[in-house]
């Protein structure tokens, strides 16, 4: 309102969710004792949606998100170049919390705050009106899109039904989940192939 009066430009949403200190106090208390840096990666025009878990420890020293091994991983099971995969016109990345939610006392990492998805996630989402696909990374993700008690194998394993509907549920590219890779073959051997195509027919659209 103040920046109105004085005749500022109005904060977009972006802006909004990029000055977000809602977690000062939460994130000063944990191990990495680190402030707020919401990493923001969207535009209206976006077509693709990337829905992550929450920025690890080097994206929030990059602040760019997936700028790590997961994210070579996902760049990977997607076909995209990362040029591709960072087109802000095209591609849109919004993990379930903006933020590095940090480490406990013994070094794993923290979920993510569910405050920042109560607060921004529906706003987001309203202002992606040409999404027309969505890979939803992680069991974070899947509860928030496909709802509470969603199991991750189970639902990956149902990938076809939903990708039906233009979504592809996908295990975390974590390296912690190579086991779960090695368990289930079927994954890299009959979805990724269809995940390649799916995306690329919609990067390769002209909307």
């Amino acid at each position: 309102m103040e920046r109105e009066r004085a005749g500022a430009v109005p904060l977009t949403l972006q802006d909004e969710i990029a000055g977000c200190r809602l977690c000062a106090a939460r994130f000063a208390a944990t191990a990495t004792a680190h402030a707020p840096r919401p990493v923001v990666w969207f535009r209206s025009s976006a077509r693709v949606l990337i829905a992550g878990q929450a920025p690890g420890a080097r994206v929030h020293e990059s602040g760019r998100p997936f700028t790590d091994a997961s994210g070579e991983r996902l760049r990977d099971w997607c076909g995209l170049s990362g040029d591709a995969f960072y087109d802000l016109d095209r591609v849109a990345i919004v993990p379930m919390a903006f933020c590095f939610p940090g480490y406990d006392a013994r070094g794993a990492d923290l979920p993510p705050p569910a405050i920042c998805a109560a607060t921004w996630r529906g706003r987001v989402m309203a202002a992606l009106p040409h999404l027309r696909l969505t890979l939803l990374v992680g069991g974070a993700a899947m509860r928030w899109h496909l709802g509470a008690g969603t199991s991750v194998t189970a639902t990956v394993a149902d990938w076809r039904k939903h990708a039906a509907r233009g979504i592809f549920p996908l295990p975390h590219p974590s390296w912690r989940n190579t086991g779960w890779l090695k368990r289930n073959p079927w994954f890299e051997a009959e979805l990724v192939p269809e995940l390649r195509r799916a995306v690329a027919a919609v990067m390769e659209s002209e909307r």
